[in-house]
This record gives structure tokens, sequence and C-alpha cells, in this order.
């Protein structure tokens, strides 16, 4: 996917998050574009590492940096907060010159920001983290609860173990939209 492709996803998806009830603060997004992409498959091509508060990606970043400095989105001061994102004084110029990505992954976005919309930031903390360990290794619900824990300890193992039973349930949700590698 191209950069302005990429955006217009990524523009799309915090629109509908905002819809959704969401914050929509970096992390916010920052966790649905990873679930997007690792769980739904989207190819948006950003890479994922395990960071602070779970996977974040620079690329996404700097992508979000790129979409500010050309008016596409725009972050709100949320006071005492941080910011929110919302669309830019550009926003509808860069969807209607690229609609064809988010139209045709517009059923994952829907779903994404439907389900996660509503999540507090430490929440989709250890959902992404979920996926995160389950991609890394597949194994109980037990054993990926511990591993995330040993990640990141101020996650205990039953709140690991029930962002892992989170994750399984909506991966049983989500199966109908999961793309073909």
């Amino acid at each position: 996917m191209q950069q302005f492709q990429r955006a217009s996803v990524v523009l799309t998806l915090g629109n509908e998050l905002r819809s959704q009830g969401s914050w929509t603060g970096e992390t916010h997004v920052q966790k649905a574009t990873y679930v997007m992409q690792e769980l739904l498959r989207v190819p948006t091509g950003f890479e994922f590492i395990l960071y602070k508060h779970g996977p974040f990606s620079f690329d996404l970043r700097a992508l979000l940096s790129a979409m500010e400095a050309d008016s596409f989105i725009r972050w709100v001061p949320q006071h005492p907060y941080g910011p929110s994102l919302e669309a830019g004084v550009s926003a509808e110029q860069l969807l209607t010159q690229f609609p064809k990505k988010p139209r045709e992954y517009s059923r994952q976005i829907d779903f994404v920001a439907r389900k996660l919309g509503p999540y507090r930031v430490t929440d989709l903390e250890k959902l992404a983290t979920a996926l995160y360990v389950t991609h890394e290794r597949s194994g109980t619900e037990r054993k990926r609860a511990q591993r995330i824990h040993e990640l990141k300890p101020h996650i205990s193992i039953a709140e690991a173990q029930r962002a892992v039973a989170d994750l399984d349930e909506l991966t049983a949700e989500s199966a109908p939209l999961i793309l073909p590698n």
C-alpha cells in the first residue's frame, strides 16, 4: 500500500473510532491499526515492535506526523489528557483522491472501530499485547497470559488471562473478515 492509500485507511479508521465513542488518541490509533493489520490481515505494511504500552509502530507515528503536516488530521488538545485525532481541513481531499483502500477494507475498519472504540487505553494495551504474544507463540490461555505478564509485569496474570480470553473471542468473531495471506 502506498503512503496516501495508507493515510486514507488510517484517517478512515480514526473517523470510525471516533464515531464509536473512542478517545482516538495516538494509542487508540496505534492499537486499532495493529489489530486491523495483524488480526484481520489488512496489508497496511506497518512494522510494529513491543514497546512501553504494547505493540507500537514508529512507521505509523511518522505517517501520522506527515498526515498532520498535510492537514489530513489534526490533534485537538483535551486537557488534562492527551490530544484526540480529528479530520483536518484537507481530509476530504485525501479521501476523495484515495477512496479505494478504505472502501476495500471497510468491513475490517468498521469491525475494529466497533469492537475497540469503547476500549480504554489500558485495555487496548492488554488486548494488543495478547495478540502480539499469540503471534509470537501459540499455546494455552494460561501460557499466553504468563508470557504477557513476563513482558509486562504491571499486567497481572488475571488481567492477562482476561485479555487472552477477549482476544480469542474477538478472533472468533472476526473470522469471516480475516483476509487471506
